[in-house]
């Protein structure tokens, strides 16, 4: 699928012809939602890896039946079929579309970052209600395009970020709106997990050299959007295709989305208007390295308008992974031996608030707020949620509403990572930046030939 770069949003949304196999796009066709059916329809689409964990948890709610399930891996799609024996089995999504649109109400969107614009879209185009796995997509006018789409088709959405969802991050939006540190100076994001440069960010360069594509793997599916590469055993497929700019959005796409969105949401952040990234050296100074996978490192640092919870008329926000640490002294106001490594951590103008990644916040220092009591929470299953929405017709936790411009905000820094240490002055309503003519070529992508939207 092939997305022009030089058609506006609204020329794209309007004239867009219809993806392989699938029906002309309309926007108007009755979504299911505002039927009274009992049970919803599902299909998972991408069920292995973290979409074999979104398979079990929509599978587990009583009013959900998974009716179609597709992967480009046949020893995923049977593993998957044990589970869901009368599940209608595809290896290629748009065949699934092309066959069973009017058995489903619902998918999910589990598969690699670079081809779930073309899926959500497709979805979205006949009336489904989407799932989509963070970071959204993998380009800033992907986001921005699939964002508008669920709009006007009036679709349940929600964005894969799953802890959005639990007490943590709920408590901490709430403590932030109440305002309990004061007026918020500045914002630091950090994901240093143990064992992650290793497991998952590659230094490059890929085989010169492919290998037989195993009977089980449906490579042209793998590849969808992006540019044809041979083969490669534990390189690209299962879970390691995050590594390269190809597929992935690297470590801050990743896991940014999940970091920022309590700060986002209690905040109310819109988009910022600036956006810089520092990298390690080494990936900065290997061109072979820098054009084709992600940085192990990043220091991305964004300033975004000032708003009534701010002390100022700017308010900078800064991601930090790999060899990049906040500040000691930021560390220190809860512990340097014990800072969590993924975590918010909120300076305020009468104290600070610390959201570690999956637990409860901790308002800082301690003492001074021992008598904050956590609020009483309903718990709340993202999955189950999503499905209840879909079920009532009601907005959703992470609605793309919502986590559309925050995924954008963090796929802008996969931007500014390809431009390191330059300034992009971003003009959030024209969708470009302003200084850096160049910086713009990383907004979107050509799609592959036989792959166009």
């Amino acid at each position: 699928m092939k997305k022009d770069n030089n058609s506006s949003r609204r020329k794209f949304l309007l004239n867009t012809a219809a993806i392989a196999l699938a029906q002309p796009l309309l926007f108007n066709v009755p979504v299911f939602a505002k039927t009274n059916r009992k049970k919803l329809r599902h299909a998972c689409i991408g069920v292995g890896g973290m979409g074999g964990h979104d398979l079990s948890r929509f599978n587990a709610h009583p009013d959900v039946e998974i009716v179609a399930i597709c992967d480009i891996d046949e020893n995923h799609l049977a593993k998957a079929a044990e589970i869901l024996p009368n599940a209608k089995r595809f290896t290629d999504w748009r065949e699934l579309f092309a066959q069973e649109a009017d058995n489903f109400d619902s998918v999910n969107v589990s598969v690699p970052d670079h081809n779930h614009f073309p899926i959500a879209y497709t979805a979205i185009s006949k009336g489904k209600h989407v799932y989509c796995q963070k970071p959204m997509c993998h380009d800033v006018s992907e986001i921005r395009d699939l964002t508008e789409a669920a709009k006007k088709a009036g679709i349940i959405s929600q964005l894969g970020t799953q802890h959005a969802s639990g007490k943590g991050d709920r408590t901490a939006v709430q403590w932030i709106k109440e305002g309990h540190i004061g007026k918020v100076k500045q914002v630091y994001l950090c994901s240093n997990r143990p064992g992650a440069t290793e497991a998952y960010r590659f230094e490059g360069p890929r085989p010169k050299k492919g290998e037989k594509v195993p009977d089980h793997v449906h490579w042209d599916q793998f590849i969808g959007t992006a540019p044809m590469r041979p083969y490669a055993s534990k390189i690209y497929h299962p879970a390691k295709w995050r590594a390269w700019q190809d597929f992935g959005t690297g470590w801050s796409g990743d896991i940014g989305c999940h970091i920022l969105d309590a700060v986002w949401k209690g905040m109310d952040l819109k988009a910022p208007i600036s956006v810089i990234a520092k990298v390690q050296e080494s990936w900065k100074n290997s061109p072979e390295r820098n054009v084709d996978t992600w940085p192990q490192s990043n220091h991305i640092t964004w300033v975004f308008p000032g708003n009534e919870m701010t002390a100022e008329n700017e308010l900078k926000v800064e991601w930090f992974d790999g060899e990049f640490y906040p500040p000691e002294e930021v560390r220190a106001l809860f512990s340097l031996e014990n800072y969590p490594a993924e975590s918010a951590m909120l300076i305020g103008t009468e104290g600070a608030l610390l959201i570690p990644h999956t637990k409860m916040p901790v308002l800082l220092p301690e003492d001074k707020f021992k008598h904050v009591k956590n609020p009483v929470l309903e718990d709340r299953d993202h999955y189950h949620y999503f499905a209840d929405s879909c079920l009532k017709n009601v907005k959703t936790e992470s609605d793309f509403s919502i986590s559309g411009p925050m995924s954008e905000t963090v796929i802008l820094g996969t931007v500014a990572i390809r431009e390191p240490d330059i300034f992009l002055d971003w003009d959030a309503k024209k969708m470009r930046v302003r200084n850096v003519k160049k910086a713009n070529q990383h907004l979107s992508r050509k799609y592959r030939k036989g792959w166009k939207v």
